[in-house]
C-alpha cells in the first residue's frame, strides 16, 4: 500500500502542492488527474524520492521515503514524464545498465531485460541507438526501464505521451495486465486514459486535492444537474437572455456559432423538467429550436467542475465565447452581403 499524508511542497513562497492525502491499495490502478501545472509531476517526484517534500509523509509498504529511501526505491518502478534514457546508448545496453543500477542480480539481468523488451515490443530495436529512435519508442524504452527489478509499485507520469493511437491501446492493455502483479499510480490529464484503465481517481488542481473517489461515484455526484445542448435560430443576445430567464436554468456553459443566425448553447439545468418551459419561452419570442439534446454527466463534467476557475473567471470566459459567436455571426452576414452584391454587379 502507498499512503500519502499531508504532502506539501513549496518553491520559495510558491506552494506547488498543498496538504495532499490519499492511499493506493494493492493491485489497484489509481488515476492521478489534473490539468497541466496542477502539481501532478511534483507529487510523483516526491512519492518516488526524486524530490524532497517541504512537509508531509510518503509511506510505501510501511517504509517512509524520508527515513528509508533505499527500501522505498527498491519497491518502485518510475516512468517520469521525460523518460530517463541515455540517448547515446543502444537500447539493450541501456536496459542492462539500468538493471545493474537497480541491483538486479547479474545472472537475472538478461532475462529481465528480455522480458521487459518483449512486453513493450521493442525487441526489434534493441541494437539501435536510443537517440535515433522516435519519441514513441523512447517512451517505451523508458517504460521498460521502470519494469526492471520487479517493483511492487509502478509510478507512471504521462506514460502515453508521444505514442500513436495503436501504441496507446497497447499501453492501456499493458497497464491492465501489470495490475495483476503491481500497484499502479497513473498520472495524466487525458480523461480517456483514466476511464479506460482506472476505477478510482484522485483529481488535483492548483496543488490541492479536489476529489478522491471511484469514477462511478464522481459521475453520480453531478447527476443532480442536467445539461442540454440546444441549437437555436435567432439573434444570439436575445436567445441568451431568454435561456437565462427560464426558471430552472442555472447557467450557459458554452456558446458555439453554427451558421448564419444559428448557434448552439450548452445549458446547465436543475432537472429534465426545464426542457419544456425552455422550448416554450424560445418559441414564444420567435426563436426556432432546431435541436435539443440531453448530455449525460461523465468524468469530463466532474473534471471541469472541480478544476474550473472562479465564477468570475467563468463568466468572463462565457463573455468571450459570446463575443466570438457574435463576430462569427457578423462575419457570415458580411460574407453573404458581399456575395449578394457580387451577383448584382455581375447581372
Amino acid at each position: 500500500m502507498v499512503e500519502i499524508k499531508n504532502l506539501t511542497k513549496y518553491y520559495g513562497s510558491h506552494p506547488a502542492v498543498q496538504d495532499i492525502s490519499f492511499t493506493v491499495g494493492d493491485h489497484e490502478v489509481l488515476g492521478f488527474l489534473g490539468p497541466n501545472g496542477a502539481g501532478k509531476s511534483t507529487t510523483m517526484n516526491m512519492i518516488t524520492g526524486c524530490l524532497p517534500s517541504t512537509s508531509g509523509t510518503v509511506l510505501v509498504d510501511g517504509y517512509d521515503i524520508a527515513k528509508d529511501p533505499l527500501e522505498v526505491k527498491r519497491r518502485i518502478g518510475y516512468l517520469p514524464e521525460l523518460p530517463p534514457v541515455y540517448t547515446d546508448m543502444r537500447v539493450r545496453d541501456y536496459l542492462m545498465f539500468a538493471a545493474g543500477l537497480k541491483g538486479v542480480p547479474r545472472d537475472k539481468r538478461a532475462k529481465q531485460v528480455e522480458d521487459a523488451m518483449e512486453r513493450l515490443h521493442i525487441t526489434d530495436v534493441q541494437k539501435r541507438i536510443i537517440g535515433n529512435l522516435s519519441k514513441g519508442y523512447r517512451q517505451r524504452v523508458g517504460f521498460a526501464q521502470a519494469l526492471l527489478g520487479s517493483p511492487k509499485f509502478l509510478i507512471l507520469d504521462e506514460p502515453t505521451v508521444g505514442l500513436d493511437p495503436k501504441q496507446v491501446m497497447e499501453v492501456r492493455r499493458l497497464i491492465k495486465d501489470l495490475a495483476k502483479d503491481h500497484t499502479i499510480i497513473f498520472s495524466t490529464h487525458i480523461l480517456a486514459e483514466v476511464t479506460a484503465v482506472c476505477e478510482r481517481v484522485v483529481i488535483i488542481s492548483q496543488g490541492r486535492i479536489r476529489a478522491v473517489d471511484t469514477i462511478e461515484n464522481l459521475e453520480n455526484s453531478v447527476s443532480s444537474e442536467r445539461k442540454l445542448c440546444l441549437k437555436v435560430e435567432g439573434e444570439i443576445t436575445k436567445v441568451t437572455d431568454i435561456i437565462n430567464s427560464v426558471e430552472g436554468v442555472t447557467g450557459i456553459d458554452e456558446i458555439e456559432f453554427e451558421s448564419d443566425g444559428i448557434n448552439s448553447f450548452t445549458v446547465t439545468a436543475s432537472s429534465d423538467a426545464v426542457r419544456k418551459p425552455l422550448m416554450e419561452a424560445l418559441l414564444a419570442k420567435d426563436c426556432m429550436v432546431l435541436e435539443i439534446t440531453a448530455i449525460h454527466a461523465n468524468l469530463e463534467d466532474v473534471f471541469v467542475r472541480l478544476t474550473s476557475p472562479s465564477k468570475e473567471d467563468a463568466l468572463e470566459d462565457l463573455g468571450k465565447q459570446l463575443d466570438a459567436a457574435r463576430e462569427a455571426e457578423e462575419s457570415a452576414k458580411q460574407s453573404d452581403k458581399a456575395e449578394s452584391s457580387g451577383k448584382e454587379d455581375a447581372e
